[in-house]
């Protein structure tokens, strides 16, 4: 069983917020990287009081420092086609929204977009594409070794439908990182309202993909509940029990747990009284980033271009530790910045550099590293070490190493001033000499013109 539904509505059931005592109590126990009981998460999921707050998002912040250190990575997603078959209500790129003009990259131009995501900086993709007939494993293994063939990219995650073992199989084997699919809900009643027709009105065939997932060698998942279609509460619990599931069965926690937050989408069927019914805060945003956070500490909690600067600049403070940049939600849209094809709005229009700035005037590390794919710290493995905090070395020094290369190879003007302090700073943050001495040994690589080096 992924999730136990009625033991979710039992402890929905309880909605006393918890005194000041049994809140620190609660919260030393997160302290351990071991992660929280669904009994805890309810206890703060009701937390109300600005001063508890505080403490939950000071907490998450501690323990994500702990496990990551002070590293943000940064990422961008390349919608391959907006063709569908579904018919999600909450989605424009439902099959009945017969107004969208409909693209499907051809091999050519995913190379094209990989490319000019490559040239803004980015050395990591996330492939997104729906149920498309025509896009599926034989395309999908076109365009991760086209990419690999044609480009300086160096890891590739994939966000697509739910497929059989053998299907899985052959995409790990082509090379894809983290498969990511998202339930959406887990709440069923509401799930088949949403998904009235297509092959994703199934629940029980997406719910359990990821077992599958893990089955064909994907040592990495990614997991998340769309916001905001049921109550959040209900959906929160459900995600940390779906990763607790994950761990019980195969060692490894979620590799990333989104927090996508519902956005208005052209075309889509849902009403707006639907959306305000379920509509999540940016408090409530933050509590669920937080609480994600403490509940599965060895997770990438991942924050979307959906959320504004502002917020995701917030976000990052109560324990967020991946985030997109940049994104474009149409396909093709990198190059020819078409303004119709897009899934949803977007708030953060802001490009790499400026992200990679601000996440600087934060105190934090921007992070182009790929290399736990590419050196085997993953599944398992990767969440023992991770638990043990024993991660946050490895992100330190890859997220120098990439932060200069970015340096060099970018067209930074008088920025470069920022740039230097950071890596001055977090060299300085490093407390094995052995560790920062290997790091200094590669920047001075990286200034001779050697590339993609990592610890």
């Amino acid at each position: 069983m992924v999730i136990d539904e009625k033991e979710i509505l039992s402890l929905l059931e309880d909605r006393k917020e918890p005194d000041r005592e049994e809140l620190l109590r609660i919260l030393e126990e997160a302290d351990s990287l071991k992660g929280l009981r669904a009994q805890q998460v309810i206890r703060l999921l009701h937390v109300k009081k600005p001063e508890h707050l505080r403490l939950i998002y000071e907490r998450a912040d501690r323990v994500k420092r702990k496990v990551f250190g002070d590293r943000v990575v940064l990422f961008a997603p390349l919608y391959l086609s907006n063709y569908c078959v579904n018919s999600c209500r909450y989605c424009g790129f439902r099959s009945a929204n017969k107004e969208l003009p409909r693209k499907r990259l051809t091999e050519k131009e995913i190379v094209a977009e990989a490319k000019t995501l490559e040239a803004m900086g980015f050395k990591r993709l996330l492939l997104v594409v729906g149920e498309d007939p025509l896009a599926g494993v034989d395309y999908l293994v076109r365009a991760i070794r086209a990419i690999y063939r044609e480009t300086g990219i160096r890891i590739v995650h994939l966000n697509a439908p739910p497929m059989e073992v053998e299907a899985l199989r052959e995409l790990k084997r082509a090379g894809y990182g983290v498969f990511q699919v998202f339930q959406e809900t887990y709440h069923r009643p509401t799930y088949e309202e949403m998904h009235p027709q297509g092959p994703k009105k199934d629940y029980l065939w997406r719910i359990t993909v990821m077992d599958r997932a893990l089955e064909a060698g994907f040592e990495d998942v990614g997991i998340g509940a769309l916001l905001g279609l049921y109550d959040y509460r209900f959906d929160v619990l459900a995600t940390i029990m779906h990763s607790n599931h994950l761990y019980r069965a195969y060692g490894t926690h979620a590799h990333t747990i989104s927090i996508p937050r519902m956005r208005p989408a052209k075309g889509a069927a849902i009403t707006p009284d639907r959306l305000r019914q379920y509509s999540v805060t940016d408090e409530e945003l933050k509590k669920i980033t937080a609480l994600y956070r403490l509940s599965v500490p060895t997770a990438g909690v991942v924050v979307s271009t959906r959320e504004g600067a502002s917020l995701r600049r917030e976000l990052l403070r109560v324990g967020a530790s991946q985030m997109s940049a940049a994104s474009r939600t149409d396909p093709g849209g990198y190059r020819h910045r078409q303004k119709t094809l897009e899934q949803f709005s977007t708030d953060d229009k802001r490009g790499l550099l400026e992200v990679m700035l601000d996440v600087i005037e934060e105190g934090r590390l921007p992070s182009l590293c790929a290399t736990c794919y590419r050196v085997g710290r993953t599944g398992s493995k990767f969440t023992s070490i991770t638990s043990r905090g024993l991660m946050k070395g490895f992100c330190q020094a890859n997220a120098i190493i990439t932060l200069k290369e970015y340096m060099l190879e970018a067209e930074l003007d008088g920025l470069k001033g920022a740039f230097h302090k950071a890596i001055e700073k977090a060299l300085e943050d490093i407390k094995d000499e052995k560790t920062r001495k290997y790091v200094i040994e590669k920047i001075r690589e990286l200034e001779e013109g050697r590339r993609d080096l990592y610890l």
